[in-house]
Formats: structure tokens, C-alpha cells, sequence
């Protein structure tokens, strides 16, 4: 499994790998069951590779964050994204102490959480994943 192959598809739950393209539309696999659907090309989709969190000095990467929790957690879950607010911030800031409370919401903590439960669960090695551009440069 690849971080650079990892979307979020808006108004569908959960995460999804890139498997190949056609012309009109893109085929993905849930991670959470392996189903495959199509995306069509007019549905919002990010790549997670392409988030960042604000923080007071620079954006962070959320590959950067995610092995940052991924060292924090020993390689396994993190807490519920089901927790409470205060919870969910105060383990947010053990992870990144500097992120931009005003611009940087619970519900954004909430989904990256969220998220790096999934691609936990789903069996990804934080440790031992790269970003693309660090790849092409090397």
C-alpha cells in the first residue's frame, strides 16, 4: 500500500486506494472492506498526500503527522475519533504542540485521526513510508 495512492472521497466514508484510471473516472478499493467502485470525475477527491495541517510557523504534511502519531501510538491505533473534543485536541497536541488552534478545528483533528485508524487497521508501516517527492529526488 502506497501513501501516495490514498484518497478521501468527499460525501463517501472512509479512505480508498487508487487501483488505475479510465477516461471518465478513477477505480478505487475501500480499504476498510476491499470493495472496488468508480469515482466519477465530477466528485471531490483528495489526495491525502496533498493535505497539510496549518501550524504558527509552516504547514505540516499529514505523512509527517501521521508518523509522528504513528511513533507515538507504538504502531497501533491512536484513540477514537469518537472521543470527546477536549481529548481529541489534547492528544492532537501531544502530537503536533504547534498547530494553529484557530484555523485547525476538532472536526479536522477528528477526520485525521479518523484516518490514521483506518490506514492503520489496514496495515500501513508508517515507518517505513516515504514521500513521493522524496523518492524522485533521491
Amino acid at each position: 500500500m502506497e501513501f501516495n495512492k490514498i484518497i478521501s472521497v468527499s460525501g463517501k466514508p472512509g479512505l480508498y486506494q487508487v487501483m488505475s484510471q479510465s477516461k471518465n473516472a478513477i477505480i478505487v478499493e475501500a480499504l476498510a472492506d476491499q470493495k472496488r467502485l468508480a469515482i466519477n470525475s465530477t466528485q471531490n477527491v483528495s489526495l491525502l498526500e496533498n493535505i497539510a495541517i496549518y501550524t504558527y510557523e509552516e504547514d505540516i504534511p499529514l505523512l509527517t503527522i501521521f508518523k509522528t502519531m504513528f511513533e507515538k501510538t507504538e504502531g497501533k491505533e491512536a484513540i477514537s475519533h469518537k472521543e470527546s473534543g477536549k481529548k481529541l485536541t489534547a492528544f492532537f497536541a501531544e502530537v503536533l504542540p504547534n498547530y494553529d488552534d484557530e484555523r485547525v478545528y476538532t472536526s479536522n483533528i477528528k477526520k485525521v485521526i479518523q484516518w490514521f485508524n483506518i490506514l492503520v487497521t489496514a496495515g500501513m508501516d508508517f515507518s517505513k513510508t516515504e514521500a513521493s517527492q522524496e523518492e524522485t529526488e533521491s
